[in-house]
């Protein structure tokens, strides 16, 4: 089978527009630093302009590398939030509830960014907002992933007014050396070495309405939403990307699945996904290699349980599953790479 080439992931400036600010912050000429990776100061004018996932992920990687700030990411973040997101973050700030809000912000930050997800996971007593990479080869994940934990919860801060307060803050990379700038940030409990990045917070928070919200504009929100996902939504093999990063991790992923997500049969599912030149195994083995290597390469976590997050049967079933998509067993491939940058 030919597999058809992925378009390149793409992700409005939005929430990266205060790169320049904190390069400025941090004593460095931003022209000179935007122009060793070939960008121009003027991209951060425009919240609407689009770059590259991979582009934006070497910029943030050189930060780091020219300010020596580990925590780049999250100072770029904390300046992020509802009004980074254009249309979409429109449509969350006008929603009746922080649920329905949410749910939103899931159901279209595809037209924000392609490359993550969010996902959003409720239980008996708790509610989590997360964000996860499934784009391949990505530099400077722990940045990234800040940087994205800082506006979710500034999201979460607005929709649910001054009282809110988290849980506990979630990161998928090892505990940095210096916490101070995430205790300063949160001010709640951090937990690193995790799955995913995200903000956890009580569910009775669900069911709060936002403050302000204005169903006519609402309306007129969606209906300008549907247009572009009709026009831009993108290839059906991204959409299902998308859902699986999350599934992999949160659920169960399988044919069965992810066709009822999309509301279809898995004859339907299968025969969508040939068409594009792949197949629900080859994305859910894509999807694995991908998290594995982010776990493995970003946080200390060890074989079994990223064997047990990926749904594994036990570490050696991992092990030669790792060994076939890579040629070597998870724990030389740990050791074959440098620790990068720690992010804080």
């Amino acid at each position: 089978m030919v597999r058809k080439p992925r378009e390149e992931a793409s992700v409005r400036i939005g929430a990266a527009r205060a790169v320049p600010a904190v390069l400025r912050s941090l004593g460095e000429n931003p022209a000179e630093v935007l122009a060793e990776v070939g960008l121009v100061p003027e991209l951060f004018d425009n919240p609407d302009s689009r770059i590259s996932f991979a582009l934006r992920s070497r910029l943030f990687k050189h930060c780091v590398d020219r300010t020596g700030c580990q925590h780049f990411g999250l100072l770029v973040g904390q300046q992020a939030g509802l009004h980074s997101l254009g249309l979409v973050g429109l449509l969350v700030q006008h929603s009746p509830d922080v649920g329905n809000a949410l749910r939103s912000l899931v159901r279209c930050l595809h037209l924000h960014v392609r490359g993550a997800v969010a996902t959003l996971a409720v239980s008996e007593r708790t509610a989590m907002l997360s964000y996860s990479i499934y784009e391949v080869h990505v530099e400077a994940t722990d940045q990234i992933g800040d940087g994205a934990v800082a506006v979710m919860f500034n999201i979460l801060a607005t929709l649910c007014g001054p009282e809110w307060k988290p849980v506990e803050v979630q990161f998928a990379h090892r505990r940095p050396d210096d916490l101070r700038p995430f205790h300063d940030a949160f001010r709640t409990s951090l937990r690193f070495d995790a799955e995913q990045n995200s903000v956890v917070f009580s569910v009775d928070w669900l069911q709060r309405p936002v403050a302000g919200a204005n169903a006519e504009l609402r309306s007129q929100l969606q209906a300008q939403i549907d247009a572009l996902e009709l026009a831009h939504g993108g290839d059906f093999q991204e959409q299902v990307r998308a859902v699986l990063r999350g599934l992999l991790i949160a659920d169960h992923a399988s044919a069965g699945r992810i066709a009822e997500l999309f509301s279809m049969h898995t004859r339907t599912l299968s025969r969508r996904l040939d068409a594009c030149g792949t197949s629900v195994q080859l994305l859910i083995d894509e999807g694995r290699f991908e998290i594995a290597r982010q776990m493995l390469m970003d946080t200390d976590v060890d074989i079994q349980r990223i064997a047990v997050t990926l749904d594994y049967a036990d570490a050696s079933a991992f092990t030669r599953a790792f060994r076939r998509w890579s040629g070597v067993t998870p724990s030389r491939w740990r050791a074959n790479r440098e620790r990068p940058n720690q992010a804080g």
